[in-house]
């Protein structure tokens, strides 16, 4: 096995008839399949309220995805930043678990071509070698566009729709997903660079956004995550059961109602922002607002 994975890893760093000795990626599998969507999302910067991730185990799990590669995380993070765990086995056995960088394939009744789903967490180091890594597996699996999903923290109610935008650069991009403008300028995360590179290798990509409520940064979202696979389901047309959740999200809006209850302050913000949000007859922000949520909530990190 180890040696099958060893010439996996060696073989997909082809590139014609070159080897290309950059690579850092460790392949177990080779789907064939006809020009997938690839989606992916990052822990750390770009996943307020795990919201992000959260979309993309989900629909990892809908869709039964396998696991077929990884990037090999040593030249990419600093580990007294991004620290490995140690776990036992049993007995005397124990075992390392490093930052993961994860690719899965899965093929949904409606997408034959198939889905191949990225999860990684946000790197310290070399960030443009390893969104190369990426645009690796879309070249060799000849992906039709990258999509990334992410989260950050805004201005909006809890009680509420959450708002999502996405935005590209390119403009068939933009109207075939009636998507926005990227114009953002300012610090930015590993989802920033993996569009940048996107863009110099020609291969189109949109990101994703969701708005989860300031006041509950450190609280997972799963009212944000079906925001999200609401919206892949629009963009991709796939068909996704949300049942589990929707029941989540219903379960996360009562417990944040009864811990904002327990302050004033927080239930007199609250209101604030819901009657904001009604004063726009019953919608949700528009992407122009959120644009600047997203710009103000880069600038501030």
């Amino acid at each position: 096995m180890l040696a099958d994975s060893w010439l996996l890893s060696v073989e997909a760093t082809k590139v014609g008839d070159t080897v290309n000795p950059m690579s850092h990626l460790l392949w177990t599998d080779r789907p064939a399949g006809d020009r997938p969507v690839m989606i992916v999302a990052f822990e750390g910067w770009n996943d307020a309220a795990d919201a992000a991730t959260s979309a993309v185990d989900y629909l990892s799990e809908q869709f039964h995805a396998r696991e077929f590669a990884q990037i090999d995380p040593e030249e990419f993070y600093d580990f007294t930043a991004t620290r490995p765990n140690v776990r036992s086995l049993g007995g005397l056995r124990r075992t390392i678990d490093w930052p993961k960088n994860s690719f899965s394939w899965a093929t949904p009744p409606d997408a034959p071509g198939g889905v191949i789903l990225m999860r990684g967490v946000e790197p310290q180091l070399k960030w443009r070698s390893f969104c190369r890594q990426i645009l690796q597996v879309s070249a060799q699996l000849d992906c039709s566009m990258v999509m990334t999903l992410g989260s950050l923290l805004a201005d909006v109610a809890h009680t509420r729709p959450t708002p999502v935008f996405g935005n590209a650069y390119d403009q068939a991009v933009i109207e075939q997903f009636n998507l926005e403008q990227a114009h953002y300028e300012g610090p930015t995360g590993i989802v920033g660079v993996l569009h940048t590179e996107c863009v110099s290798a020609q291969i189109d990509s949109a990101s994703l956004w969701a708005a989860v409520p300031a006041y509950v940064p450190s609280a997972p979202s799963p009212k944000a995550a079906l925001a999200l696979v609401r919206r892949v389901s629009e963009v991709t047309h796939l068909t996704l059961e949300s049942e589990g959740l929707m029941t989540a999200a219903d379960e996360y809006e009562q417990e944040i109602t009864a811990l904002v209850g327990e302050d004033e302050t927080t239930i007199d913000y609250v209101r604030h922002l819901e009657q904001q949000h009604d004063l726009n007859a019953g919608s949700i922000q528009s992407a122009d607002d959120l644009v600047e949520e997203v710009e103000r909530f880069l600038r501030e990190q």
